[in-house]
């Protein structure tokens, strides 16, 4: 009869509702998954430019070093 039908529609109902449910939560990690690869990828980029700062400052310690160098040598030859 009718009851019956209605009974297996609001089963049918409900299982909708959780499988909407589930999809929602699927997206919601999902959504979390794209933040977190973000964050990783922009804390790579900031790792990348303290690399590329220390990079620069080792290279500006060494021609520091290689003019204070040269200076020595030119004020010897000077006082030679």
């Amino acid at each position: 009869g009718r009851k019956v039908t209605t009974e297996r529609e609001r089963e049918r109902e409900r299982e909708r509702e959780r499988e909407r449910e589930r999809e929602r939560e699927r997206d919601d990690e999902r959504e979390r998954e794209r933040k977190r690869q973000r964050e990783r990828e922009r804390e790579r980029e900031r790792e990348r430019e303290r690399e590329r700062e220390r990079e620069t400052f080792m290279v500006n310690m060494g021609l520091r070093y290689v003019l204070q160098a040269l200076y020595s040598v030119f004020l010897q030859c000077l006082a030679a």
